[in-house]
């Protein structure tokens, strides 16, 4: 360690020696003796230091190894340095580099495959290009369509404008008006600044009363001019008669101001502006052009005239308008201006004068009319008008309005030689004529106007009312017929508007209404949209509450399609909605007729039937159904109808036929004749059915259900345990057998077993909301309020669109937050009806009667088959809305027939319930109501 420099200064024993405290060695260089040596960046001046030779020994390596070393590298910079001296300078320079590059020395020329290669690849990306060009272009096209769209030009905003000004005249081009002076540049903008004092003071000096006057008669203002205050009074009286004289009549003579009302007259004058004044100015030098250049051009001395009316110059206005008149006698605007602006009495005889010029003018005459009072003077100008223009439609009608039946008609006689083509004046004639007499006046109108239809439907209608109804369709055929001759278009929109028509009329013409629906409705259809379009305009017309039109409509398709079920089953829905009894089974015995497998048709009539209180009839349409066939829907109708009826024995023996054939032996069979066995009381005879039921059946739940049921109302728990256990076996997925195994275990008191039993059904049948409701009111009834907190909030999760579980939720949150938790609910299932009845309730509790009634309502309308919410909705409106709100109720639940809900069910299932009507159904789930909810 002596060669590297100072011996360290002796220490103390167990000192430690600071080495960086020590001063650097001679000739050190840092990572010497592990291989390191000196290079040069750009940011250093001049070249590394040389390493010093290391002594030997020094670093490891040995003495003789080191100087071999240090002399192979020295030789091998001497040769480095010697063929850098002697090479070119345009090589690659390892610090500085070149323009050649790093592989300058390995390049070589360009040739015939470098060439090659390169075309290639240019052909490879002409490719690529290629194949999504179209598509690149088309969405360039698509978004600059969509900008321009977005951002149009001016010039295309008013394009189709520019067109149409070919299309102008000459003098419309004169009649053009210049535009006003709306620049902001010459605007004048008000400025106020505040007034001095001494500006102030001398105003109020100059309106000082000067109390003494010179002998000359006048006194001396401020500013040196002499003012007679004699002269200032007559001043003012001169302009006041100014103002009065302006707003006189010019043609009588007479004031039209009040003397009373002057002053409130007078705020409301409008003072016109500066702008507007100066637009009026230009105006009118432009229309004084206008008249001056072109004194036969009307339109000019109409505009002239309103422009002094609006400028408040009405003698102006009427002298322009006057001069208009007698330099453009012909044109019938300047006479109506005219008579316009002048009093009505005036104004008479301008048009009577305007007649004289223009005899012709229909306008003129009806103008006339117009200001007469009375009502024989009125018709004493529209017949001096007849007389003059006696084609002309408007006047005839104007002229029939006002005369008596008898004048009207012998009015319309004339009219029609007069006008023949048109047809409206005929059929104004036909309806006061009598029966004979319209019958020619329709003939001699078809003879004149051969391609309109109205007068053969006015015919039809005709025949109609005189009892003549075979008449109507031979009318309405021969209608068609003569227009298609006469090349006449049968639009079929038309005629069924021409059919709602007679329908509505008063009386209703329903062999007019069928007879064009006959005719029409096969215009413009092809065969085989014949069906789906027939459907569709009966739907249609039934929607606009044209009954007849849409049965008109359905008749004539099942006469064209007299096998097709589902035009039968509305025809037959549309006669129990608007018809008889009588019609609805003439209708469904014609379709049982022609439809004799459509199981469907046959219970429609045999319900009809039963609900009409005819049994015996409903049991013979029953028994010519099994002829055609014995199938299980036939069989369970004939069962309902004994069974409702209280003919259990007869209920029996269908039931027993129905298992004895193979056909109708089902599973729902076998459970109904368990139901017969159970409300008879006969216990052993159920349980036998039951127990062949489960074995022909083993994957029905309801058999394995009721079986179970069964057992433990005869106090045998363990045998309905092993019912329910051995229908779980078979029936996994079924969440009531489930129910009902956790019933009967919290039945003998163990809650846990119930749990667990539900816990289990979750596991075998996820995200199911009955099981999830089954487990929270178990804790409910247990007296546990976190876990069923618990239970709900596992459930929301596993099924957030559950409107029965949100509902629960609604009902088991406290009172301050069911408002919030509805909301989250109605946010989840907005159109859910457990929902919308939940909130109704909440209504209801807030004494909110008109909201709670339309959601209660709402909720009965979305789903009208769950019981419950009629229940709730029927004691609502006993409470709040009186005995016949809730008769109303009832009524609307009896039509729509429910057959679901937890509450519903429990109750109508009951055997003491078999046979009570709806009505009785209803009350009773109504007293149920309060009651805790069903397990």
């Amino acid at each position: 360690m002596a060669a590297l420099g100072k011996q360290p200064p002796a220490t103390a024993p167990g000192q430690k020696i600071n080495f960086n405290a020590l001063p650097r060695p001679a000739n050190y260089v840092p990572g010497l003796g592990r291989g390191a040596t000196g290079f040069t960046t750009r940011s250093d001046i001049g070249p590394a230091r040389q390493a010093p030779e290391m002594p030997a020994g020094i670093g490891g390596i040995a003495p003789a190894k080191a100087a071999a070393d240090n002399a192979a590298a020295a030789a091998k910079k001497k040769a480095a340095d010697e063929e850098a001296a002697g090479e070119d300078d345009s090589k690659f320079d390892e610090f500085m580099g070149n323009d050649a590059g790093a592989f300058a020395s390995a390049a070589g020329e360009y040739d015939q495959d470098d060439k090659e290669a390169d075309a290639v690849w240019e052909l490879i990306d002409e490719h690529m290009d290629q194949r999504r060009r179209d598509q690149r272009e088309k969405r360039l096209k698509e978004d600059l369509e969509k900008y321009r769209k977005e951002n149009p030009k001016i010039t295309e905003q008013f394009a189709d404008l520019k067109r149409k000004l070919v299309e102008v005249s000459q003098s419309e081009w004169e009649a053009i008006p210049d535009i006003g002076d709306y620049t902001i540049k010459r605007q004048k903008l008000q400025q106020f600044t505040p007034v001095p004092d001494s500006l102030l003071a001398r105003a109020i000096s100059e309106k000082e009363t000067v109390s003494s006057l010179e002998m000359r008669g006048g006194l001396e203002t401020p500013g040196g001019a002499a003012t007679d205050l004699t002269d200032i009074g007559k001043g003012r009286r001169t302009v006041v008669q100014i103002q009065l004289e302006r707003m006189a009549d010019s043609v009588s003579g007479q004031t039209v101001v009040d003397p009373k009302g002057y002053l409130t007259d007078l705020n409301s004058i409008k003072v016109a502006s500066e702008a507007e004044i100066g637009d009026i100015k230009k105006a009118r030098t432009l229309l004084k052009s206008v008249i001056g250049t072109n004194p036969k051009h009307a339109p000019g001395w109409v505009a002239a005239a309103r422009l002094e009316e609006v400028a408040g110059n009405l003698a102006e206005a009427r002298k322009l308008i006057a001069k208009g008149c007698e330099l453009c006698p012909g044109s019938e605007d300047v006479w109506l201006e005219s008579a316009r602006l002048q009093t009505p009495d005036n104004a008479k005889a301008i048009l009577a004068r305007g007649v004289a010029a223009i005899p012709a003018s229909v306008k003129l005459w009806m103008q006339a009319a117009r200001l007469e009072t009375e009502e024989v003077a009125k018709q004493r100008v529209l017949r001096r008008a007849l007389e003059r223009v006696p084609t002309s439609v408007r006047l005839w009608k104007a002229a029939v309005e006002l005369a008596s039946a008898d004048d009207a008609r012998v009015l319309l006689s004339r009219a029609v030689e007069c006008c023949p083509q048109h047809v409206e004046l005929w059929l104004a004639l036909a309806r006061l004529e009598s029966y004979a007499n319209a019958r020619v006046v329709l003939n001699r109108a078809r003879q004149a106007v051969p391609t309109d239809a109205s007068i053969w439907i006015t015919a039809a209608k005709l025949e109609e009312a005189q009892g003549n109804g075979e008449m109507v369709r031979k009318i309405i055929d021969r209608g068609v017929r003569s227009l298609e001759t006469n090349q006449a278009v049968i639009d079929r929109e038309t005629w069924f508007k021409e059919a709602e028509a007679a329908e509505r009329s008063d009386p209703p013409m329903v062999a007019t209404c069928r007879a064009i629906v006959g005719v029409a409705v096969g215009q413009g259809v092809e065969p085989e949209d014949r069906s789906r379009t027939w459907k569709a305009d009966a739907e249609e017309a039934l929607k606009r509450g044209s009954v007849e039109t849409a049965r008109a409509i359905l008749t004539h398709a099942l006469a064209v399609f007299p096998g097709k079920k589902s035009l039968w089953r509305r025809a037959a829905a549309l006669e129990k909605a608007h018809g008889s009894r009588e019609a609805l089974d003439a209708l469904l015995e014609r379709a049982v007729k022609y439809c004799p497998q459509a199981e469907v048709l046959w219970l429609m009539r045999a319900k009809e039937k039963w609900l009409a209180g005819d049994v015996d009839g409903a049991r013979g349409v029953l028994a010519a159904a099994f002829k055609v066939s014995e199938s299980e829907e036939l069989m369970l109708a004939a069962f309902k109808l004994e069974f409702e009826n209280a003919e259990p024995v007869r209920a029996q023996r269908l039931l027993a036929k129905a298992r004895a054939s193979e056909a109708s032996s089902t599973q729902r069979v076998w459970m109904k004749s368990a139901i017969v066995e159970r409300e008879l009381g006969d216990a052993a005879a159920e349980r036998a059915l039951l127990e062949e039921g489960v074995r022909r059946f083993p994957f029905f739940d309801k058999l394995h259900l009721m079986r179970g049921q069964l057992e433990e109302r005869a106090g045998r728990l363990d045998a309905a345990r092993a019912a329910v256990e051995a229908g779980l076996r078979r029936c996994l997925a079924s969440a009531p057998l489930w129910i009902s195994a956790a019933r009967l275990e919290e039945a003998s008191g163990a809650v846990g077993k119930a749990r667990a039993r539900l816990e289990q059904a979750r596991l075998k049948n996820p995200k199911n909301e009955d099981l999830w409701l089954a487990a929270i009111r178990l804790e409910q009834r247990a007296k546990n309020a976190k876990a069923a907190d618990a239970a709900m909030a596992k459930a929301l999760q596993e099924c957030p669109a559950s409107g029965r579980l949100w509902a629960e939720a609604v009902a088991m949150a406290p009172r301050p937050a069911r408002r919030a938790r509805s909301v989250d609910a109605l946010k989840r299932c907005n159109d859910d009806p457990h929902i919308i009845a939940a909130v109704a309730q909440l209504f209801w509790n807030d004494r909110k009667v008109d909201k709670a009634r339309s959601w209660f309502n709402r909720a009965v309308l979305l789903n009208p088959d769950v019981g419950d919410f009629w229940a709730l909705f029927y004691k609502f409106e006993a409470q709040h809305g009186g005995a016949e709100a809730a008769a109303e109720v009832a009524k609307r639940c009896v039509a729509a027939e429910p057959r679901h809900g937890e509450r519903w069910q429990r109750v109508a299932k009951a055997p003491v319930n078999a046979h009570l009507p709806l009505d009785a159904t209803l009350k009773k789930v109504v007293a149920d109501v309060d009651k805790e909810p069903p397990p």
